[in-house]
């Protein structure tokens, strides 16, 4: 049931993508195209405050045209492990520090045509620290009750896939 690769070719490479297109042979025989985008591996937190209320970040998202709430999410500097991922991003976008991060899995962004793997974490234990970083300043902190989180899925309000996976992960452990 494995594709058999036969060519890739890269068409685009960015800041943050590589675009390639493979040309693979099905099980069958069939050989056709595949669009990949190469995305490095990120990670995604789940911040839980000292009064049980989940910090998400609302901002603008321009690949939408809309403002969206989310978790807090990142890439991996070269070298760094998720959980030092963790603890940068949260201090960059959200202004704290967690004393404690446990891994609640992991999963794929968009595995039809994406390789992007999202480290997922549970932030507790929270310390005041700020690192200044770009593209931090439009992101506006939010707190929402853990006992919100079903419904804001449920109604729309929380929309991006990794956060509905993320807070719903968290919901059942």
């Amino acid at each position: 049931m494995q594709e058999k690769l036969i060519s890739s070719k890269t068409v685009f490479e960015g800041r943050a993508v590589r675009l390639r297109i493979d040309t693979i042979e099905k099980s069958s025989g069939v050989q056709t195209t595949r669009e990949i985008v190469e995305h490095a591996d990120c990670i995604a937190v789940v911040v839980l405050d000292d009064k049980d209320n989940v910090i998400m970040e609302r901002q603008y998202r321009t690949a939408t045209g809309k403002v969206l709430l989310e978790i807090p999410a990142g890439g991996m500097e070269e070298g760094e492990s998720p959980e030092d991922a963790v603890r940068r991003e949260l201090q960059e976008e959200i202004g704290y520090l967690p004393g404690k991060v446990t891994s609640l899995g992991g999963f794929y962004a968009a595995p039809g045509y994406c390789t992007e793997y999202l480290h997922l974490f549970l932030a507790t234990d929270l310390v005041q620290s700020h690192l200044t970083a770009e593209d931090t300043d439009e992101i506006e902190i939010v707190r929402v009750p853990v006992s919100q989180i079903k419904s804001l899925i449920e109604q729309g309000e929380i929309c991006d896939a990794k956060s509905v996976a993320g807070l719903l992960r968290f919901l059942i452990v």
